[in-house]
């Protein structure tokens, strides 16, 4: 079976894993090799681009949605009047 070789593990992650191991009564093998298999099965995770482009989607089925007889000004102005401070907070 194929192996690998791991050098310069710091201190503190070596211990954190042989506790790992130790707590699940895997060996230190059997430990990392059950860590391995686990990242990999995980979907990646969403990037910045993922973001924006899910954002920019929303942002298009929401366009030209919104219908009003008021210039672009009155109605920013209409909704920053209408914003509230929030509740009282007690600190």
């Amino acid at each position: 079976m194929p192996s690998i070789t791991l050098k310069n593990i710091p201190p503190e992650l070596i211990g954190r894993l042989k506790r790992r191991a130790r707590q699940r009564r895997r060996s230190l093998t059997q430990e990392v090799l059950w860590l391995l298999e686990e990242a990999l099965d995980m979907p990646p995770p969403s990037t910045d681009t993922d973001r924006v482009t899910a954002q920019v989607e929303a942002w298009r089925r929401l366009a030209g949605r919104w219908v009003s007889d008021q210039p672009v000004d009155a109605e920013v102005d209409a909704i920053y009047e209408a914003r509230t401070d929030g509740r009282e907070v007690d600190l």
